[in-house]
């Protein structure tokens, strides 16, 4: 029983340690006339319900109300299997080793991560909630570029 407990416990933290809400400065330097937003949600091979949510209330989120901007490539949208070898680059990057979501803003040519994976996780399978949520974060990040 202790045993048990003891791997919950253990289980538990590597889920807030992967899943944390931070806000990551990249360091990597791009071109300065580029502002925009990269959206990135990664998932393994294997997903489950709420994984499958994530993705198709995010594509739901851009294409109703940041449809101009994904038009315009303001804003970009990426599924990005982390079990797929070609993907390891970008997966290391964002420290992504199942599912996450993040919003990749770059403003004069400076990366910032956020890490949405807690809100994604708590509002995934609620559509109006997520959408919601998720419009404001963007909305918020767009009027800074």
């Amino acid at each position: 029983m202790k045993t048990i407990n003891l791997f919950s416990v253990l289980a538990i933290s590597l889920m807030f340690t992967f899943c944390s809400g931070q806000n990551k400065k990249g360091n990597n330097t791009l071109d300065q006339t580029v502002s925009k937003i990269e959206v990135f949600d990664f998932h393994s091979t294997h997903r489950c319900m709420t994984c499958n949510a994530i993705e198709t209330n995010t594509k739901y989120t851009l294409d109703t109300y940041f449809s101009k901007e994904l038009k315009e490539n303001k804003i970009t949208f990426h599924v990005v299997n982390v079990d797929e070898e070609q993907n390891g680059e970008i997966a290391e990057k964002f420290e992504a080793s199942g599912t996450s979501l993040f919003l990749n803003v770059i403003k004069d040519g400076k990366e910032t991560q956020i890490n949405l994976t807690e809100f994604a996780f708590m509002k995934g399978r609620d559509q109006d909630a997520f959408s919601k949520g998720l419009k404001a974060k963007i909305d918020t990040e767009l009027k800074a570029l």
